[in-house]
């Protein structure tokens, strides 16, 4: 059995278990580790928490009994340092009803553990999260309001091409996000190389973009590579390039027709093979009616050109990204932070969001860092959210109700149908996404006189 076990279990799998009973989480991973695993053993939420956040685990085995919902607490914050990772379920009597009660997990083994049911639960759990790895999803950050599908969409299609990309869009919509995902979806093997234009002085953009030899400027102690270099068989994403003076871009269209340079003091030119994705959230076509920004450039990067949609246009992605900021903010934070209050859920819905998504992570994170409660509460998010005032939308449709009572339940009805749509109306994985169990879902559903039966498309 000890042959069979050592040759399934892949070597240097990290796994975290977490059992209160410090006795049961030692002897699993003790025997984990016996077996070719390196496991680490958790004896309660708090240390489970602060173990999950440093991330790189490929398994976490969770004792689904953790006192007040621990345990999904637990597996919330594993999920968000490691997205890939497989979760398992202790559970007591049978492992498929307890496998139902633990909806967060991959795989579910019985207590007191069989070190062959234990292995199973354990390699089951791992291709689960593998299956995670090896099918392309977009980052949770980007949603999937039509508007943002429709981006997408051009995104998958051009990722796999070696075309040049202008991603444009107001500052905070994801444009960095969006490069990443084409690079993902791309296949290419080489590095993403990220380079904020703005943030840098000429001389020393060119040093970052194409690297230098020693002795070239005074502080050049040694060569050193740059971006493009670094970025040779990858991607590079060059953000806010209509920041890029008349010189340098002389110098980027050179390098994106060519796909060669000279780092700065030297003569030796490198070709690499990289695949360029330029951003900015300024109005190229009138830089270059102003004289600002060169035409044969602008022609030169606009090969395919994707628009980033405001938040503000996308109401119906702001529950999804707020859960999601929650979950891994809470984890970062060690704090069991659940949800939103419904005025929470009001000053979110009813914000502008100038700022986008960058915007609302921030408010977020204000609110579980300065929150005291298992709830972000209204008092807890930014004074400019506060103040924010509902906005017609696509997604939103504004009435005016005459009752009190019912304004406040418009938005909240909204929230629960955009969970729900978006978990392909799985009741478990939306009451998820919202940061609430299943029973407060339905005691809401009922609150609000909401029947499902009415509003689930006909499949």
């Amino acid at each position: 059995m000890r042959d069979l076990c050592q040759s399934a279990l892949p070597q240097a799998s990290r796994i975290l278990v977490v059992d209160d009973d410090r006795r049961t989480a030692s002897a699993m991973a003790q025997w984990l580790c016996s077996i070719g695993g390196h496991a680490t053993a958790s004896g309660s939420e708090t240390e489970a928490t602060r173990a999950a956040s440093t991330g790189g685990f490929d398994v976490c085995i969770i004792d689904a009994a953790l006192p007040a919902d621990g345990a999904r607490r637990v597996a919330m914050a594993v999920r968000a340092a490691s997205p890939c990772v497989g979760l398992v379920a202790t559970v007591p009597g049978d492992p498929a009803v307890g496998a139902a009660t633990a909806d967060w997990a991959d795989a579910a083994v019985a207590l007191p553990f069989v070190d062959a049911a234990l292995l199973a639960a354990v390699t089951a759990a791992a291709r689960v999260g593998q299956a995670r790895a090896d099918t392309p999803a977009p980052s949770p950050l980007l949603g999937s309001h039509p508007s943002m599908a429709s981006a997408l969409g051009i995104a998958r299609q051009v990722a796999p091409t070696p075309a040049t990309v202008l991603v444009t869009g107001e500052s905070g919509t994801g444009k960095s996000l969006l490069a990443r995902e084409i690079h993902r979806a791309s296949g290419r093997q080489g590095r993403f190389v990220e380079v904020a234009c703005g943030s840098l002085a000429e001389s020393l953009l060119e040093s970052e973009l194409f690297g230098h030899v020693a002795g070239s400027f005074t502080g050049a102690t040694a060569d050193r590579d740059g971006k493009f270099l670094q970025a040779d068989g990858g991607t590079i994403f060059l953000d806010e390039v209509a920041t890029a003076s008349p010189a340098m871009q002389v110098k980027l269209l050179r390098v994106l027709q060519e796909m060669q340079f000279e780092p700065v003091g030297g003569s030796r030119t490198h070709t690499v093979d990289a695949r360029v994705i330029l951003a900015t959230n300024e109005d190229l076509d009138a830089l270059v009616a102003a004289g600002r920004f060169r035409p044969d450039l602008f022609w030169r990067i606009n090969v395919v050109s994707i628009e980033m949609p405001p938040l503000r246009e996308r109401r119906s992605d702001i529950p999804v990204l707020a859960a999601h900021f929650l979950r891994t903010v809470a984890a970062r934070a060690g704090r069991p932070v659940e949800g939103f209050t419904p005025a929470a859920v009001d000053a979110l819905l009813a914000h502008s969001w100038p700022g986008n998504v960058r915007e609302l992570q921030h408010a977020i994170e204000r609110g579980v860092f300065l929150g005291r409660g298992q709830l972000v509460e209204a008092g807890d998010l930014p004074a400019a959210v506060l103040g924010g005032r509902a906005l017609p939308s696509p997604d939103r449709t504004v009435a005016a109700p005459a009752r009190l009572k019912q304004a406040m339940a418009t938005p909240e009805r909204q929230l629960i149908v955009a969970a729900l749509e978006q978990a392909g109306w799985r009741r478990d994985v939306a009451a998820r996404a919202l940061g609430i169990n299943r029973t407060t879902l339905y005691k809401k559903l009922k609150r609000l006189g909401m029947d499902l039966a009415s509003l689930e498309p006909v499949r």
